[in-house]
């Protein structure tokens, strides 16, 4: 069954060009559920059936996963079992009847405009390393890209007038603009903080740790906690607070859904929707507070 799951994201990977954390987040429930399967005594896809498919989402549900993450698990075990069908490694499609729980989309959590000054004002010394934090904080804010986008943008990436950054996962890639302060901190940084942290010059990240290395996921999540402990904010933010607030604050000064989407990269104008749906509930608190009869 472990060359079956290579087999699928091989596939995923040449013929649907997904992105690495798809391919991640299928191979790792796949192999969950392949595990699961095995300690059931089923060691070939030839024997899955849609009972046991069954059997292990009752499983998840009693091990307390959360509906979305059931929800992923069932999308990767339906997705492979069509793969194998298509194949013809297995004789019938054994998920047609298989349903996943509805999941109730929560709205993201937004930090105030003015508490993203407060983040963003904390870096304000001219060591390499505030160099370095205040133009990743500005420039995560000023573009509302991801994490991982963020860490892995190259040294090319950036418009020579600094007036854009191009990022994606290899796949599709996308420009995002930028103003004013997020070039200035990058001018910054690139003028007086990078080459005073690099020590290998074949090293092509944008931003690097104070090993002169490619800056990690966890490195930034620790240094953004910091700031924000620093600047008082109570709420427990995230990188990924950033890029909903990016969007939420756009949409809420006027910026259109479609626009937005392309900024963020969203595939489905539908997950954008959400950031016009916290700007309607704005509206409607102001409009409760402020009118006589409301």
């Amino acid at each position: 069954m472990e060359k079956a799951i290579d087999s699928f994201i091989f596939y995923l990977h040449n013929t649907k060009k997904a992105s690495d954390n798809t391919e991640m987040s299928y191979r790792r429930d796949l192999n969950k559920f392949r595990r699961y399967l095995e300690s059931q005594g089923i060691a070939s896809v030839e024997q899955i059936e849609e009972e046991k498919i069954q059997d292990y989402i009752k499983e998840l549900e009693h091990q307390s996963f959360k509906t979305a993450t059931i929800s992923r698990n069932i999308a990767s075990i339906k997705a492979f079992c069509h793969y194998l069908y298509q194949g013809n490694l297995i004789e019938r499609d054994c998920c047609g009847n298989l349903h996943a729980p509805k999941v109730e989309k929560k709205l993201p959590g937004i930090m105030t405009i003015e508490e993203v000054s407060r983040l963003l004002d904390e870096p304000s010394g001219d060591t390499p390393k505030e160099l370095r934090d205040k133009a990743m904080l500005e420039l995560l804010y000023a573009t509302g890209i991801r994490v991982t986008e963020l860490i892995s943008l190259k040294l090319g990436d950036v418009d020579p007038r600094l007036t854009f950054i191009v990022c994606g996962d290899g796949n599709k890639e996308r420009a995002v603009p930028f103003g004013n302060k997020a070039k200035n901190a990058l001018v910054r940084y690139l003028e007086k903080g990078r080459g005073a942290l690099v020590q290998d010059g074949s090293v092509e990240e944008l931003f690097v740790n104070c090993s002169g290395q490619p800056m990690s996921r966890q490195g930034f999540w620790k240094l953004m906690k910091g700031y924000a402990r620093r600047a008082g904010i109570q709420s427990d933010i995230t990188p990924h607070t950033l890029r909903h607030s990016f969007a939420a604050h756009l949409v809420e000064n006027g910026a259109d859904l479609r626009s937005v989407q392309e900024m963020l990269g969203h595939s489905d104008i539908s997950t954008t929707q959400i950031y016009a749906t916290l700007n309607q509930n704005k509206i409607k608190e102001q409009y409760a507070k402020s009118h006589p009869r409301g």
